[in-house]
């Protein structure tokens, strides 16, 4: 069997790392790159990664998507751009029509039939009809406060109540997730933003909630959502945001699912960059009121930078054998470290 061929678009903070993944996995080959920084356009991703080529094919950025994303050019190209199905759509649309499958760390696309009910209908039809498969995915969403849930509640008799809690470190995002925290602004351009929705907070609560109630099988009647900003009592620096004392370090942000008039879900997400400079420890918390009552604690938090890399990189198998279609977590196998030849884990 031949390579499992991938290609990236989107070369910022999650598509270097996703192809720093991918140069240390056997059985595949990263052949095409698409970015817009003319920073990078025209280099060889070897040398902005600062890894060996070895006796590897040379991938230059480019910044022209329709001349490498071709008809059949590649098996996957993970699409690590955007976080709203709107803006995303254009580029999955086109990678559909060149027969490719698809994985998108765009937020909403972990769910799109919550928010964008007709274009998800259209993105699964365009994929039918091109033979080829659609899957948004991350670490949240995507896994931590949706499909790990799931999961555990599949030892449970009964659900009675959710709650899920996300506390963590927002510095490995790049300048567009900074942005739509709020990251360094002022309260006031802070509270501003949240109104006029130039300020979007965390992107996924929606999708989460849904993709829950639909798993097990509530009625969701409605969601709520809350921000508010994170103040920071010191200076702070990572390498896509600076924070000056009295500024905004992040935003915390609740979601509140509604079933049968009552709220069943609950969700919490502060997230800024740095939280350890005031003495603030990250984690990952499911409490699940049922039969049996669960309560699951990861700390520190599983780091969401390399997470989302991951949950990306290890879904290309399970994508690749799907049948064609918008698929979600919960239509795909739970996603595994690939520590062998991925080409074993694709069905002939």
């Amino acid at each position: 069997m031949e390579n499992v061929r991938v290609g990236l678009w989107g070369f910022g903070a999650m598509g270097r790392g996703m192809a720093k993944m991918l140069l240390t996995k056997k059985g595949l080959d990263l052949v095409a790159v698409c970015d817009l920084d003319p920073n990078k356009v025209g280099k060889s991703i070897f040398e902005i990664l600062e890894v060996e080529k070895g006796d590897r094919k040379d991938v230059l950025v480019e910044s022209d998507y329709k001349k490498i994303f071709t008809e059949k050019c590649a098996d996957v190209v993970l699409l690590a751009t955007d976080s709203f199905v709107v803006n995303a759509f254009p580029k999955i649309e086109y990678l559909l029509k060149q027969k490719v499958n698809v994985i998108s760390t765009a937020e909403e696309m972990a769910y799109p039939q919550s928010q964008s009910p007709e274009i998800a209908k259209e993105i699964d039809r365009l994929a039918k009809e091109n033979g080829v498969s659609v899957l948004g995915t991350g670490i949240n969403p995507g896994f931590v406060l949706d499909l790990l849930v799931l999961a555990l509640t599949g030892t449970c008799e009964r659900v009675d109540s959710i709650k899920a809690v996300r506390v963590n470190d927002l510095s490995p995002f790049g300048k567009a997730v900074m942005e739509e925290q709020g990251v360094g602004v002022t309260k006031e351009v802070f509270e501003k933003g949240v109104k006029e929705g130039t300020i979007a907070g965390h992107v996924g609560f929606p999708e989460s909630i849904k993709m829950i109630t639909d798993g097990i099988g509530w009625n969701l009647e409605k969601i709520e959502q809350t921000r508010e900003a994170i103040m920071s009592n010191v200076y702070r620096k990572s390498e896509y945001a600076e924070v000056l004392a009295g500024n905004v370090a992040g935003c915390r942000q609740c979601g509140y699912g509604y079933v049968d008039g009552e709220i069943k879900i609950v969700m919490e997400h502060p997230q800024q960059i740095l939280p350890n400079l005031e003495g603030i420890k990250t984690g990952d918390y499911v409490t699940i009121k049922g039969v049996p009552n669960i309560d699951l604690q990861i700390t520190p938090e599983i780091p969401g930078g390399i997470g989302t890399i991951a949950m990306c990189v290890n879904s290309i198998p399970h994508i690749i054998n799907a049948r064609p279609g918008l698929k979600t977590m919960l239509d795909i196998p739970v996603p595994r470290a690939i520590m062998g030849d991925i080409r074993d884990m694709i069905e002939k």
